[in-house]
C-alpha cells in the first residue's frame, strides 16, 4: 500500500497515465520538468505489497524511458510461447518449496 505522502504527490503533480493488469497505477509528471538526465519523471503506486517484480513488461519499458508511451495488450506483439506475467512469489506464503 502506498504511503499517504506518494498518493498526494501522485494526486497534485502527477498525470494518470493508465493502470496495469494487477491494478498498479502508472503516474507522469504534469508539468513537463526533466530531471537531471533530461527526462520526464515517471512513476507507479503498486496496488498491495510494493514489489518491483509486479511491474509487467510493456509498462516497465515507459517507466524506464524505453517507450515514449506505454506498450499496452494492444500494441506489444506476444508471441505464442511467450508465458503471463507473473510476480516473484519469493517470500510470500506462495513461495515455491520443493
Amino acid at each position: 500500500m502506498a504511503h499517504i505522502g506518494t498518493l498526494l504527490f501522485s494526486w497534485l503533480r502527477g498525470r494518470h497515465v493508465g493502470t496495469d493488469a494487477f491494478g498498479n497505477r502508472y503516474y507522469q509528471g504534469k508539468s513537463r520538468n526533466l530531471d537531471r538526465y533530461g527526462r520526464e519523471r515517471r512513476w507507479v503506486v503498486f496496488k498491495g505489497d510494493v514489489e518491483a517484480s509486479k511491474v509487467p513488461p510493456e509498462w516497465h519499458a515507459w517507466l524506464h524511458q524505453i517507450a515514449e508511451s506505454p506498450l499496452t495488450e494492444t500494441v506489444a506483439r506476444r508471441w505464442p510461447w511467450q508465458k503471463q506475467h507473473l510476480p516473484n512469489l519469493s517470500g510470500t506464503a506462495y513461495a515455491y518449496r520443493p
